[in-house]
């Protein structure tokens, strides 16, 4: 089995699906857990020298921090709904408490923090919803948490990929330190199959084929980006969701295309200012 890839073992008592910690996956920045709830079931952490956005992937919960608590939030039960999930927002040096008021499945994404923001509530009506790429590439963005909205270190989001279509295509890395042109950012991609006895293909792979990896995902699976280039497939007959968590030395998601496909993204441009005209 690939290094990259950290399958679903989910915990019966705790209900620790799946988590990465920057040890773990021998990097600096990410760390990310899932964690799926009975209803009433009641969950606790402390944020430490991290901040925190807990994803509400499916299901109703309360939560509270040190200062605030939100109640009854969450809208979907399955992400396949496609509506816009709830976010909590917690700084680093806090206190997380989650009540589950029906069953639940929680992400929490994690990255240095310097408790520059207060917790706050991210409501649907506050992510960002786009289509991007076009054709057998065109996919649904919910940009939970991008570089415009307050946080310190985290960028997540969403992304909804239709059968037979591919995303984060063309492919393109962020693994250089090279600004405007490029940033350094780990990243980690949480999938999820509809229906979800199916499978996805993820290739992370860089330029001089140090890393060339073809990973069969399945339901639930987490694949690590430490570097290069990453695109998804979904195979006919299975949509594929997945959550991103990118961290990193600067809060900025500046990609480098890679030139074998380049002109993909070139078209694109072209067929778009022939419409615009």
């Amino acid at each position: 089995m690939s290094k990259l890839r950290v399958p679903s073992q989910l915990n019966e008592e705790t209900g620790l699906s799946v988590q990465v910690t920057p040890e773990s996956a021998g990097w600096k920045y990410v760390g990310f857990e899932v964690i799926k709830l009975r209803a009433a079931q009641k969950l606790e952490q402390l944020t430490e020298s991290n901040e925190v956005a807990v994803v509400v992937l499916s299901g109703i919960v309360s939560v509270k921090t040190n200062d605030a608590a939100w109640s009854s939030i969450g809208k979907r039960m399955s992400v396949f709904e496609k509506i816009p999930p709830y976010t909590v927002y917690v700084p680093a040096q806090d206190h997380i408490e989650v009540i589950a008021e029906t069953e639940a499945e929680l992400a929490f994404c994690k990255a240095p923090g310097r408790r520059s923001y207060e917790a706050r509530l991210i409501t649907p009506e506050d992510v960002g919803v786009e289509l991007r790429g076009q054709g057998n590439t065109e996919r649904l963005i919910h940009n939970i948490l991008p570089e415009s909205k307050e946080a310190d270190s985290l960028l997540v989001v969403e992304v909804f990929t239709p059968d037979g279509h591919w995303s984060s295509y063309p492919p393109h890395r962020h693994d250089e330190l090279d600004l405007p042109n490029q940033s350094l950012l780990e990243e980690t991609y949480y999938h999820k199959l509809s229906p979800e006895h199916g499978f996805a293909i993820q290739r992370v792979y860089t330029d001089d084929r140090s890393l060339d990896e073809t990973i069969v995902v399945q339901n639930n699976d987490v694949v690590l980006v430490p570097k290069g280039y990453h695109p998804v497939g979904a195979p006919p007959g299975y949509e594929s969701y997945y959550l991103n968590v990118m961290a990193g030395p600067v809060r900025t998601w500046k990609f480098y295309n890679d030139k074998d496909h380049e002109w993909i993204f070139e078209s694109w441009q072209a067929k778009k200012r022939e419409e615009d005209q």
